[in-house]
């Protein structure tokens, strides 16, 4: 991969995108170099450290070696240099959030009045006001996110979304493209090679936040019924109008729990997950499991995009770098779910064939060369796994 990151510019600008000034570009473009430098220069300095100092200390201290990844992380927390890494690395996520909502908010008035454009008299827009944010999602401000998804600056804005879409680009340093969406282009491309010639009559995406992940989707199967849903109405309210603006008219943006779906059994060909199981409790996420296998038809697929699950053929460091997110960038949920064995979960929902395969960002090499043979950063770009099943 290329040391410099795209440059912001090259951010592709749909109608309902922030429009940045000088210094809103330059600031993300300073941050998506920082976060790649933070990445790939410092990040393996903290191998080193581990390596070198940390784990001979703790087996002086203890006769043994760590045991999981929780005593590595306090013994870690000790070190200067990881001490070091871990704080620019949470003001790096503290500043593009800084830029991003005040970029949008300056601009409020008229990504309202952009979006309301495109949004009203629209039936593929629903939202619900009886539906609850559910606490797990109220109760902490997810990536560092002023009002996480579901925040408003006023009622019926459209803040959330668009302060998600214009700072992806740097958060993950051009890792998904101008669009962001990378990860819904690879689900495109998996599925053409895997079945070649399929088209389902109905795609369901859970936990859609703006859409960047389906839209793809709706644009590659033009003639199905593509329903994207969530809890946050900020979000879907700019999602829409992005899906609109994009020519995806066939995809649907409804404010609904996936834990408790108002569709009936067996009414979809595919469901599917991006990076959204993370952000589940522990309680919520076999339940959602369980409301997608119910609603999936019979030789439809479900498909789960996620980094790959803690095991014991990963190593007690890998997980620990990999668990830095849930105690340092607002993830709660993600070192216990990364715990899980989420085949069996699958399975106990009544999904016996699961399968697990490596999925890469697609993007347009054509204006970023070096990304496809980019690495991850650990949760948010470039490579997942995705868990998979086709129903019985």
């Amino acid at each position: 991969m290329s040391d410099i990151a795209p440059p912001y510019a090259a951010v592709a600008r749909h109608a309902v995108f922030p429009e940045p000034k000088h210094d809103d570009a330059a600031r993300f473009d300073f941050l998506a170099n920082f976060n790649k430098y933070l990445s790939g220069t410092l990040g393996p300095g903290n191998a080193r450290a581990y390596e070198t100092r940390v784990r001979p200390a703790f087996a002086r201290a203890h006769g043994r070696d760590p045991v999981d990844r929780f005593e590595i992380r306090r013994a870690m927390n000790a070190d200067p240099f990881h001490r070091l890494w871990s704080g620019l690395k949470r003001n790096s996520m503290e500043m593009r959030q800084h830029n991003g909502r005040a970029m949008v908010l300056r601009q409020l008035d008229n990504l309202d009045a952009r979006a309301a454009a495109l949004n009203d008299g629209k039936d593929t827009l629903r939202l619900d006001p009886g539906v609850e944010v559910p606490r797990y999602q109220r109760a902490v401000d997810i990536h560092c996110m002023p009002g996480s998804y579901h925040g408003e600056e006023r009622p019926g804005d459209v803040s959330a979304g668009a302060n998600y879409d214009c700072g992806l680009f740097a958060t993950t340093a051009g890792g998904l493209g101008a669009l962001s969406d990378g990860g819904g282009q690879a689900l495109v491309d998996w599925v053409r090679r895997e079945r070649p010639g399929w088209q389902p009559r109905r795609i369901l995406d859970l936990g859609a936040t703006v859409g960047h992940n389906v839209v793809p989707l709706a644009l590659v199967f033009p003639d199905a019924e593509v329903v994207a849903i969530d809890t946050a109405a900020p979000v879907l309210r700019y999602g829409h109008a992005r899906a609109q603006a994009l020519g995806a008219t066939n995809l649907q943006f409804v404010q609904m729990n996936a834990e408790s779906m108002a569709f009936p059994d067996g009414h979809f060909d595919w469901v599917q997950t991006t990076m959204y199981l993370h952000e589940l409790s522990g309680t919520a996420l076999p339940r959602v499991i369980a409301e997608g296998v119910r609603v999936l038809a019979s030789g439809g697929l479900m498909l789960h995009l996620e980094q790959p699950q803690y095991s014991d053929a990963m190593p007690l460091y890998e997980q620990f770098i990999r668990d830095w997110d849930a105690f340092n960038n607002n993830e709660p949920f993600w070192s216990a779910m990364h715990g899980l064995d989420l085949k069996q979960l699958m399975r106990d929902a009544g999904l016996p064939d699961v399968f697990v395969t490596g999925v890469r960002a697609v993007v347009d090499t054509s204006i970023f060369p070096d990304q496809s043979q980019g690495e991850e950063d650990h949760g948010r770009a470039a490579v997942w796994n995705a868990y998979g099943a086709w129903k019985p």
